[in-house]
C-alpha cells in the first residue's frame, strides 16, 4: 500500500516543478516583452530624406537643434516634424480690383523656400501649417494691394513683370524676417472683364488702323517728292538742252536730214521750208506718181 502512494507522489512533483520554470519564464518574458514595445514606440533612429530638415518635440519641448538629412538618432517617443527646404510652389487664384474699379482674375504663382536656420522658429511660432496660416494671407494681400495702384493695361502688358517684381519685393520685406525667401512671382493669367475686353480690342484696331493711314501717307509723299525730283531733273535737262541749240546747229542738222531722205529709195519728192532755216518735208513717194 505504501509503495502505491509513492509512485502516485512523483507525477504530481514533476508538475509542480513544471509550473514552476514557467513561471520564472514568464518572469522574464514580460520585462523582455515590455521592452521590446518600448522600442517599437519609442525607437530613436530617424531617417530624414534629401533636401529636408527636422525639428524634434519632446512633449512641447523643440530642441534647438534641428535633425538634417540622412540616418538620425532623437530622443525615445520624442516626435519628428519634417520641413522641405526646396523651392516649393504656391497656386492661387485671385479676383483682384484695379485702379479703374475694374475687377480682375488673376492666376499667380509663387516660388519659395524656407531657410534653415528659421526652422525651428517657424514651427514654434507658427506651425506646420505656416503655408496656409502664414503664406497664402501675405500672398493674397499684397497682390491685392499692388493691382490696386496700377491700371488694367500694365496687366496684359510689360507692366506685368514690374509688378511682379514689386510683388515679390514687397512679400520678402514681410517673410524674410519669419524665416521664408519668395524667390519669383509669375502671373500666368490675367481674366478681364468682357466689356473692357471687347473695348480694348477695338482700341487695338483703331490704333492699327491709323498707324496704316500713317504709312500710306507716307509712302503718297515719298512718291510725290519722287516725281517732283524727276520733274526738276528733266526740266533741269530741257534747260541744259535748250541752250546748248543754236540757229547753226540746227540749219546744219537739216542739211543733214536733207541729205539722207534723198538717198533713201522710197523718197523721191522732197520739198525744202520755203524760209531760210526749214526743214524738209516728204509730200509722196516719186515710184508711185512715176507708176500712176
Amino acid at each position: 500500500m505504501s509503495k502505491n502512494i509513492e509512485i502516485d507522489s512523483e507525477p504530481s512533483r514533476v508538475a509542480r516543478k513544471s509550473v514552476h520554470y514557467m513561471r520564472l519564464n514568464m518572469g522574464w518574458l514580460i520585462p523582455i516583452g515590455v521592452s521590446a514595445l518600448v522600442l517599437l514606440i519609442g525607437w530613436p533612429i530617424v531617417s530624414v530624406p534629401a533636401g529636408h530638415t527636422a525639428v524634434v518635440d519632446f512633449y512641447g519641448h523643440a530642441f534647438h537643434s534641428t535633425l538634417r538629412s540622412g540616418v538620425q538618432f532623437k530622443m525615445p517617443f520624442a516626435h519628428i516634424y519634417m520641413f522641405s527646404l526646396k523651392t516649393q510652389l504656391l497656386e492661387v487664384d485671385l479676383n483682384v480690383p484695379t485702379n479703374e474699379g475694374l475687377v480682375v482674375s488673376v492666376d499667380a504663382s509663387v516660388l519659395y523656400h524656407i531657410k534653415h536656420t528659421a526652422v525651428r522658429d517657424i514651427y514654434t511660432t507658427v506651425g506646420i501649417q505656416f503655408t496656409d496660416v502664414l503664406l497664402k494671407p501675405e500672398v493674397h494681400s499684397t497682390i491685392r494691394s499692388l493691382t490696386s495702384r496700377v491700371a488694367a493695361k500694365a496687366l496684359y502688358s510689360a507692366g506685368r513683370d514690374e509688378l511682379s517684381d514689386g510683388i515679390t519685393k514687397q512679400l520678402n520685406e514681410k517673410l524674410n524676417p519669419r524665416g521664408i525667401e519668395v524667390e519669383q512671382i509669375l502671373l500666368r493669367k490675367v481674366v478681364l472683364p468682357p466689356l473692357v475686353t471687347t473695348a480694348i480690342e477695338e482700341k487695338l484696331k483703331a490704333e492699327q488702323e491709323s498707324q496704316r493711314m500713317e504709312f500710306i501717307l507716307t509712302k503718297e509723299k515719298q512718291e510725290a517728292e519722287r516725281k517732283r525730283i524727276e520733274a526738276q531733273g528733266i526740266a533741269d535737262f530741257q534747260k541744259i538742252v535748250s541752250q546748248g541749240i543754236s540757229p547753226q546747229l540746227l540749219e546744219w542738222k537739216g542739211i543733214e536730214a536733207t541729205e539722207k531722205l534723198a538717198a533713201s529709195r522710197n523718197t523721191k519728192v522732197i520739198v525744202v521750208g520755203s524760209q531760210k532755216n526749214g526743214l524738209p518735208l516728204i509730200l509722196g513717194d516719186h515710184q508711185t506718181s512715176s507708176e500712176a
